[in-house]
C-alpha cells in the first residue's frame, strides 16, 4: 500500500512539474506536431508505451500482493483477484493517446525539424527497426545483469545507515 501511495503521489506531482516546463517555447526550426506524429508512428511509440506501462502495472500488482499480504494477512485470493481485475481496467483505459499528445511540444522544444527528419529515416531503416525491436530484450537482459550489483549497493547503503543509527550520537 504503501508503494501504491508513492506511486499515487508521484502522478499526482507530474502535472506540476510538466506545467512548470512548458513555459520554455518552441524553437521556430522545431518539427511540427505532424512531424513528430509521424516519428512516433515509425518508432511505433504507442506499442512501446502501452508496453512499458504493461510491465509497469504488472510489477506493481505483483509488490501490492505482496505488501498486501504482510500487512493484512486475512486478505482472500478472492480479494487480491478482484484487485488485479481494477488494475487491469486501469491499464485497459488509461490515455495513451493523450500522453503521446502530451509529449509532442516537449519533443518540439528538444529537437529542430531536422533532428526529427534524421530520426525517422534512421527509424525508418532496417537498422533503425532492428534497434526499435530488440531494445526491449537488451533491456530486459540488461536489467538482469546489473540487478545483483544494484542490489548489493543498496544492502551496503541499509547496512551503513543501519549501523550509523545504532551507533551512540555525538
Amino acid at each position: 500500500m504503501r508503494l501504491k501511495s508513492l506511486l499515487i503521489a508521484f502522478l499526482l506531482a507530474l502535472p506540476m512539474y510538466a506545467g512548470a516546463q512548458t513555459t520554455v517555447s518552441i524553437a521556430p526550426d522545431a518539427a511540427s506536431k505532424e512531424d513528430v506524429k509521424k516519428l512516433f508512428d515509425v518508432m511505433a511509440s504507442r506499442d512501446q508505451l502501452n508496453q512499458m506501462m504493461q510491465q509497469l502495472f504488472a510489477q506493481m500488482r505483483t509488490l501490492n500482493r505482496q505488501q498486501l499480504k504482510k500487512q493484512h494477512p486475512e486478505v482472500t485470493e478472492q480479494e487480491l483477484a478482484s484487485m488485479d481485475r481494477e488494475s487491469e481496467d486501469v491499464i485497459k483505459n488509461f490515455p495513451m493517446e493523450a500522453m503521446l499528445n502530451d509529449m509532442i511540444p516537449v519533443y518540439q522544444r528538444h529537437f529542430t525539424k531536422s533532428d526529427i527528419d534524421a530520426l525517422i529515416a534512421f527509424y525508418s531503416s532496417p537498422s533503425g527497426q532492428k534497434f526499435l525491436h530488440e531494445m526491449p530484450a537488451v533491456t530486459a537482459e540488461t536489467m538482469k545483469a546489473v540487478y545483483p550489483r544494484i542490489q548489493a549497493e543498496v544492502d551496503a547503503a541499509l547496512k551503513r545507515a543501519e549501523e550509523k543509527s545504532d551507533s551512540p550520537q555525538k
